[in-house]
């Protein structure tokens, strides 16, 4: 095909390869999107969760996808020798902790542990904050949320008494004996016992995916461009 001087000339191979090449990223930014949309409808569904009444945590073991995200309350008394430091939280710059102490739900063994929030570290790591904590019973509410609260770990010697690295809720089992529910307690309620509770959402992560199917269908676009560019010629001037 020939206009104005310039031929569009079509080869097998380098067609072939532009087509394969092109599908392939615009069905991966195809794939992406749809990603985003699940994503997106996962956080519509965690915001109507975290919008309905408060329920209590039975005493009887649950399933986690049944009340992760949802607001949650537990009737107790806290087990203060089981606490545990996580390490390495940082709250406005500031080096700190996460405490997690477990509570015993009402006259049952089930337990289940808080995360009662933040507390700045002290001069030296061998000093451990000292937080208050009733003896009496308790009601705590907060967000159910998933156990695994994971950073990097610097070696496999993670438990350093009662300071961890990270939160494994069957390493946790096994040290303590305790039988535990399957989540952990985001701790809302304020009890002034001086820690920080700032939790913030889950961000849903559409926005990357929205981002990686930009990429490929650029460059899927990108494909086209360069084999027209490579496949359109101008014809060489005719000698008058």
């Amino acid at each position: 095909m020939t206009i104005l001087g310039w031929q569009f000339r079509v080869k097998f191979w380098p067609t072939a390869a532009a087509i394969f090449f092109m599908v392939v990223m615009v069905m991966l930014g195809n794939w992406q999107l749809s990603r985003a949309q699940e994503k997106e409808a996962r956080q519509e569904q965690l915001n109507r969760l975290s919008q309905q009444p408060v329920i209590s945590l039975p005493t009887t073991l649950i399933k986690l996808e049944d009340y992760q995200f949802r607001k949650v309350e537990v009737h107790g008394t806290y087990v203060p020798s089981h606490t545990i430091y996580l390490d390495n939280k940082i709250n406005q710059g500031r080096a700190g902790y996460q405490v997690i102490t477990p509570v015993k739900l009402g006259e049952s063994s089930m337990h289940v542990l808080i995360n009662r929030g933040w507390v700045a570290a002290g001069r030296t790591r061998s000093e451990l904050p000292n937080i208050p904590t009733p003896s009496s019973r308790i009601t705590v509410s907060g967000i159910a949320n998933s156990p695994t609260m994971r950073t990097l770990e610097l070696s496999t010697e993670t438990v350093s008494g009662q300071v961890w690295e990270n939160l494994h809720l069957d390493r946790y089992r096994k040290t303590t004996g305790l039988t535990l529910q399957p989540l952990v307690i985001l701790q809302e309620n304020d009890v002034k016992d001086g820690l920080v509770r700032q939790w913030s959402r889950p961000d849903s992560g559409a926005s990357r995916n929205l981002g990686y199917a930009f990429q490929w269908f650029s460059m899927a676009l990108a494909v086209l461009i360069l084999y027209l560019v490579l496949s359109v010629k101008r014809d060489p001037p005719k000698n008058e």
